[in-house]
């Protein structure tokens, strides 16, 4: 029986809200190292605003293979991200920026996983539990992505002067 696991998280960037959109959005085939994960990314640009992605990570000796229909809006800075197959299929991520200050911004992410249990029970302690483990997962992913996005860009600022 399936359960849905919702958790939330924020991330300030030292970054101006439009530029970390276009970062965060310019989907490349290294984006799952830089999150310290082994795996390979394929992208298929279907709309100038609608993506799929094919991530396949190698985890405990075994292929796991997830694919997600991620949907863009630049003119709201936000993006939603629906798992189409994988282990946690149908669990959707929305990802919104949020400007502070002209040279700043804040990512606000809610997640809402679907988890897959043959138990009859899935209590709300382990669905607390499962939401605590995830969100420190995620937002320790967007902690390495932040730290990348503010060293590429400021080298670009560099290379500009």
């Amino acid at each position: 029986m399936p359960y849905s696991i919702s958790y939330h998280f924020s991330q300030h960037f030292c970054v101006p809200a439009r530029r970390a959109y276009k970062w965060c959005t310019n989907y490349d085939p290294q984006d799952l190292a830089l999150m310290h994960e082994k795996g390979e990314r394929a992208i298929l640009r279907v709309s100038e605003d609608t993506i799929i992605l094919t991530d396949t990570y190698c985890k405990e000796n075994r292929s796991i293979s997830k694919q997600k229909l991620v949907q863009l809006y630049p003119n709201r800075l936000s993006w939603i991200s629906t798992h189409l197959t994988g282990p946690n299929k149908y669990s959707q991520f929305i990802y919104e920026l949020t400007p502070e200050g002209n040279s700043m911004s804040r990512l606000d992410f809610t997640g809402l996983q679907i988890e897959y249990s043959e138990e009859e029970t899935f209590n709300n302690e382990r669905i607390e539990l499962l939401a605590r483990k995830l969100r420190k997962e995620d937002s320790a992913a967007w902690k390495l992505l932040a730290k990348e996005m503010e060293k590429e860009l400021k080298k670009d600022l560099k290379k500009q002067q």
